[in-house]
């Protein structure tokens, strides 16, 4: 009787320790691109609630607040609209959380064409 107990006890310890390993997007993220001959930086600040998620991107000296943000078995989706010219610019995000690395694909449409950039963030540490 006493081993399973023990048992248990381990089991138990095991299962909420692996719960509060959970995939977290919440906090600051970077990642660099090049672009023709330029590397453009970029930041996202992201927080979760439950499966809502909220945000922003900077890059260029801009800022983009995200829109149709989730957050749902550790893979985040969400969206950007930028305005130039005249035009819109919406990009799509997604990414799985792993750990303080983000890994996705970013789809944009340029020049009337469908186009992919894959992304990997990594969490910035404060």
């Amino acid at each position: 009787m006493k081993h399973r107990t023990l048992a248990f006890a381990f089991l138990a310890l095991f299962a909420l320790s692996t719960s509060a390993l959970a995939a977290d997007p919440s906090g600051t993220w970077s990642w660099k691109f090049q672009r023709q001959d330029n590397e453009i930086e970029i930041k996202l600040d992201l927080k979760a609630e439950g499966e809502k998620l909220a945000g922003k991107v900077y890059s260029n000296n801009r800022e983009t607040e995200i829109t149709d943000g989730v957050f749902k078995n550790d893979e985040v989706s969400f969206k950007t609209i930028r305005e130039r010219d005249g035009n819109k610019f919406e990009m799509v995000y997604k990414g799985k959380v792993d750990g303080d690395k983000i890994t996705g694909t970013i789809e944009f449409v340029a020049g009337d064409q469908n186009r992919s950039r894959e992304w990997v963030a990594t969490r910035v540490k404060e």
